[in-house]
């Protein structure tokens, strides 16, 4: 078996265009994820997936394995079909967001736990336990229901459950980090998409529309995923704290 984190790093980002090569502290963010993926004890390697030279040559100077992939991609699991199709030894991925600076090591390990032990698995997952009433609200978080086995049940931008009785429910956020056993990432891939996914732009409903079964594992960090202006800013507050 040979696990591989694959990390899609796109340079047209509708909001931080070339967001991979942005610089904090002296470095593109992208090599930020890649020095977290390879601390990750359970991975065999780490390539980033790309659609543009610049990202391509800056990933290969600082020592990364990186492959060009096609720009018309609709998604980051496509791009990251692409890479494994090349690479028949790769039994099991992890589709890293490139925009994911803070990622814990010993999470992908769990990710990758998850995807190579739980033979019910197609896909595994994280999410976390939401608090506050505003991330609980937020249609920009996506929230997650599981069954008692940790398997997701739904996921949604809404507030799910719906409370008509207070105090019982745990609400779950997603963090859009996965991995997949090859075959399912070939079906996933492959199939056509599904009303649930169009209707909330979730690409993991695909999945449990189709039968696909998604394991979960509650981690307890809050992620800072960088969109905006806003989100590279309180990157760069974290990283001088740090420093």
């Amino acid at each position: 078996m040979t696990t591989a984190i694959i990390i899609p790093a796109r340079y047209g980002s509708s909001r931080l265009k070339g967001k991979p090569l942005i610089e904090v502290n002296g470095k593109p963010i992208i090599q930020w994820v890649f020095e977290k993926a390879v601390k990750a004890t359970l991975a065999d390697r780490v390539i980033i997936a790309t659609d543009n030279e610049e990202i391509l040559q800056t990933c290969l100077l600082f020592g990364a394995e990186a492959e060009m992939t096609s720009e018309t991609h609709n998604c980051g699991s496509e791009r990251i079909m692409e890479v494994v199709d090349r690479h028949p030894e790769i039994t099991h991925i992890v589709n890293l967001q490139g925009d994911e600076p803070l990622i814990k090591p010993e999470s992908i390990d769990e990710v990758i736990k998850n995807i190579i032990e739980d033979k019910n698995a197609d896909i595994s997952t994280l999410v976390r336990v939401l608090k506050d009433k505003k991330d609980i609200e937020n249609p920009n978080l996506v929230k997650c229901v599981v069954d008692n086995n940790g398997y997701a049940m739904y996921f949604s931008r809404s507030k799910i459950p719906f409370e008509r009785n207070e105090g019982h429910a745990t609400f779950y956020g997603h963090l859009g980090i996965y991995g997949y056993k090859r075959e399912a990432l070939a079906k996933m891939t492959s199939l056509p998409q599904t009303s649930l996914e169009l209707s909330e732009s979730l690409e993991q409903l695909r999945a449990l529309q189709y039968g696909m079964k998604i394991k979960t594992s509650v981690v307890d960090f809050i992620p800072v995923g960088i969109d905006t202006v806003e989100d590279l800013e309180k990157f760069k507050k974290i990283v001088e704290t740090q420093s």
